[in-house]
């Protein structure tokens, strides 16, 4: 998952001096440059850099840079620089280049959306949130509208998420999930499932039209309604109708439901079911391996990670965010004639190895060296205008981990198709189930989410009902970024669509290539903002995006059934 965050001691004592240098152009007559925009671009990418650096120390759990500095006196700096950008940017003359009118929108743009006066923290909630009560009046908090609803909501799932109870032990989610894929006895797999029902629960209550959930998305949709739904506006930037996008999801689900045995299922069997990959690999990547293998792939394709350079926190820890996700550190700039690299931070907790968590990290390293190819002026070094485009590239590279021909290779065994495919697909139609949910709840919320999901998920991933069960409640994104789930969605048709092309053009990603990363960063890394998303994709394919690839790619060999193990005999 994306998001926009910093770095170690001694870049933060740098940012103070950047910062501190900052405040005082902004408060001093300086003559007037014979280039206007650039001690404004300059200024930006100042309090950019600010914003980035307060963002990742929250996020590592840091009250301070250093013994000098503090994030309390880096937030006041922040009030008083974001005031300057502010008025330099209501006030300078049109440029007469366009880029320079692009520029300026772009920066403008960005002081309304992420840039905001007072200094959020994304990925870390507040003090106040971790210390207020799960317990709490639904109706009187969403009375204080959206956004404390979803931080209290988020909060409280986060906690939830990272302390569930199992057989006296204390797991998190993501354990949980990996073990389900992993336990052979059913009866078992059922418990461990139902150990999840504290953290839906934190989420949809007792699925009763005052849940937290059900509030929410009245909220949300009143919200979408008056200013847009994200869903389509990231459809669009990639320059696909809504509805058409809407259509292509119910495309993907029933070719899997086609491609799949049409038994009925149990919920808690679904990531067994899919664990076959998982079973078979799972002595090859133990947690302690998680980080070689990883950095052995993405140094074969010329993106090392050491030397990029990428920041991991990938250690447990109390109050840490539950869900994964990359932002930038240092974002690489031009300083005169001197181009300065940037850096990318990664945060996610493993406490186990496996290929689910391998591949979440190959994701996520996915993120990181897009954002630190990025090549450009400073208004433009930024995130790309669709999110859909930036989870695809997330996933450009890594989605090799489910080619038989990459496990042999990077892990020394491999496992069938059908059973790498069944892996690969499962998480991705789950994601499209849940696009779909937010799309219909959206446009219903009166409707009752466990219904909703319950039907979603009989009808295309063959799942017994359960309309008793939140069980979808399972994503942070539901919560915290409504309407999310859908970049992950159209995501995976775009990607697939990309490595289709990659192949055309150059090679699969499992064999060495270390001119790869320099091949990618030229084609589809290196614009920010400068290109419109649409505009790189469709250059790149040499058409528009279709989900023929997808599916294609979904149907190769058709989909099959991995029997259980046969019961031990009693002894």
């Amino acid at each position: 998952m994306l998001q926009v965050m910093s770095r170690l001691r001694r870049p933060f004592l740098g940012a103070g001096l950047a910062w501190g240098a900052f405040l005082l152009t902004a408060q001093a007559a300086a003559p007037e440059p014979p280039d206007p925009m650039r001690p404004i671009e300059n200024r930006y990418a100042d309090l950019r850099q600010l914003q980035d650096s307060i963002d990742t120390a929250a996020a590592r759990g840091l009250t301070r840079f250093s013994r000098e500095l503090s994030l309390a006196s880096a937030r006041q700096a922040y009030g008083v620089g974001w005031q300057a950008l502010n008025l330099a940017l209501a006030t300078p003359d049109v440029p007469s280049a366009d880029a320079d009118r692009l520029a300026l929108a772009a920066m403008r743009r960005s002081l309304q959306a992420s840039l905001t006066e007072a200094d959020g923290t994304p990925g870390s909630t507040n003090k106040a949130a971790r210390s207020a009560p799960c317990d709490y009046d639904v109706a009187a908090l969403a009375k204080l509208g959206l956004a404390a609803l979803q931080e209290r909501m988020y909060d409280c799932y986060g906690r939830a998420a990272q302390t569930v109870r199992f057989d006296g032990r204390t797991l998190d989610r993501l354990t949980v999930l990996a073990r389900l894929a992993e336990t052979d006895d059913p009866g078992a797999r059922k418990r461990l499932f139902m150990a999840l029902d504290p953290v839906w629960r934190s989420v949809n209550g007792d699925d009763s039209p005052r849940s937290a959930y059900r509030q929410m998305v009245h909220l949300s949709a009143a919200q979408w309604a008056a200013a847009g739904s994200p869903v389509d506006r990231n459809a669009a930037a990639l320059g696909v109708d809504p509805a058409q996008a809407e259509h292509w999801l119910v495309s993907v689900l029933e070719a899997w439901r086609d491609a799949t045995p049409t038994q009925a299922f149990e919920p808690w069997d679904l990531h067994y079911r899919a664990g076959a990959l998982a079973r078979s690999l799972a002595k090859r990547i133990p947690r302690e391996r998680l980080r070689e293998i990883h950095d052995a792939f993405y140094r074969s394709l010329g993106a090392d990670p050491a030397t990029l350079p990428i920041r991991y926190d990938l250690e447990p820890r109390a109050g840490k965010t539950p869900v994964a996700f990359t932002t930038f550190g240092l974002r690489p700039r031009q300083r005169g004639a001197t181009w300065t690299p940037g850096e990318a931070w990664v945060f996610a907790t493993y406490r186990t190895g496996g290929i689910d968590n391998l591949v979440e990290l190959l994701h996520e390293t996915g993120h990181a060296v897009h954002i630190l190819a990025i090549h450009t002026r400073p208004a433009f070094a930024d995130w790309p205008d669709s999110d859909t485009f930036t989870e695809g590239l997330g996933d450009l590279i890594a989605l090799e981990a489910y080619e038989p021909a990459w496990q042999q290779r990077w892990l020394g065994a491999s496992a069938p198709l059908a059973d790498s495919l069944r892996a690969k697909y499962s998480s991705i139609v789950l994601d499209i189930a849940w696009a779909l949910f937010e799309i219909r709840m959206h446009r219903a919320p009166d409707s009752d989410p466990n219904q909703v999901w319950s039907d979603l998920t009989h009808e295309y991933l063959h799942v017994v009902r359960h309309p008793e069960l939140s069980w979808w409640a399972l994503r942070g994104q539901l919560v915290d970024s409504p309407g999310y789930m859908m970049n992950y969605a159209l995501g995976a048709i775009l990607v697939a669509d990309l490595r289709q092309r990659c192949r055309e053009l150059r090679a699969p990603f499992e064999r060495p290539d270390a001119g790869m990363y320099a091949w990618l960063t030229e084609r589809l890394y290196r614009f920010g903002l400068e290109k419109t998303s649409r505009a790189v994709v469709e250059d790149f394919l040499g058409r528009e995006i279709s989900p023929q690839a997808l599916i294609a790619d979904l149907e190769r060999g058709r989909v099959g059934e991995t029997p259980a193990p046969a019961p031990k005999p009693a002894r």
